[in-house]
């Protein structure tokens, strides 16, 4: 199992903001953040591969928004930023040795609007994501055996800034974290909705690591419905990056 990751900027203060106010980003304190998210990802199992640094790349530390992994495929996207356009080059160099790579040659499509849930793709139209975007991963992804269906958003970044794929709980059943204010859950499939506390809507966004769930900290009752549903949860300081519009899927290309 591996986990791609890129160090954080030192220009992580300009940063691209479409929901939040711009406020102060200790670099330090991001990069100590974030060699705490890579060690949590290391003791669940990965084997954590940094892609090439991009020190004059405000967003670069995002890596999930440049390619979208699938098992022996790597995808490589076109950013809805236009200050993100450059580090494709930087990702598709990291994931050569490693991936079958395809391109997203029209439109725009960040990652971070692709959730994956078996062999479908549920993609979202956000304000870094438009529709020529997701025609052109339909395009690419029914070629290797996915669908693609496009998903409703509202108020959020990103498709999984509002709601993610959890995996399996205790029970048997695939499990959907969600926020009901940004998605309405039944437009997936067979899964079972399960919505975060009430403000707690950041949790909405947690990663699937291996067993474990990585989930932001500072949304104790969420955690709490998740590992009452038999996930063992990790709860992860991001704060600082969070400043940046980050979450805890967008540090990472999970291949695993």
């Amino acid at each position: 199992m591996r986990a791609f990751t890129r160090a954080v900027s030192p220009r992580i203060a300009e940063c691209q903001l479409t929901h939040l106010e711009r406020v102060p980003i200790d670099v330090a304190k991001a990069a100590a953040q974030h060699a705490a998210y890579e060690a949590a990802l290391s003791a669940a199992g990965f084997d954590v591969i940094r892609l090439p640094e991009l020190a004059d790349d405000p967003d670069a530390v995002f890596v999930e928004d440049t390619a979208i992994l699938l098992d022996k495929h790597a995808i490589i996207t076109r950013p809805g930023a236009a200050s993100r356009i450059g580090e494709t080059a930087s990702t598709e160099a990291g994931l050569a040795n490693h991936f079958e790579v395809h391109r997203i040659e029209n439109g725009f499509l960040d990652g971070g609007d692709v959730m994956r849930i078996g062999k479908i793709l549920y993609v979202g139209l956000s304000t870094r994501t438009d529709a020529l975007g997701i025609s052109s991963l339909q395009n690419i992804a029914s070629a290797l055996g996915y669908e693609v269906i496009h998903a409703e958003l509202r108020d959020c970044l990103h498709l999984k800034t509002g709601v993610t794929f959890p995996g399996i709980d205790a029970a048997g059943r695939p499990l959907l974290l969600y926020d009901p204010r940004s998605v309405d859950s039944a437009q997936f499939a067979d899964v079972e909705p399960l919505a975060v506390a009430d403000g707690e809507r950041a949790a909405a966004n947690c990663l699937r690591a291996n067993r474990r769930l990585i989930l932001p900290a500072g949304n104790p009752r969420t955690a709490d419905r998740l590992r009452a549903k038999g996930f063992d949860v990790v709860e992860l300081d991001v704060s600082e990056l969070q400043k940046a519009e980050a979450g805890v899927t967008c540090m990472s290309l999970i291949d695993g």
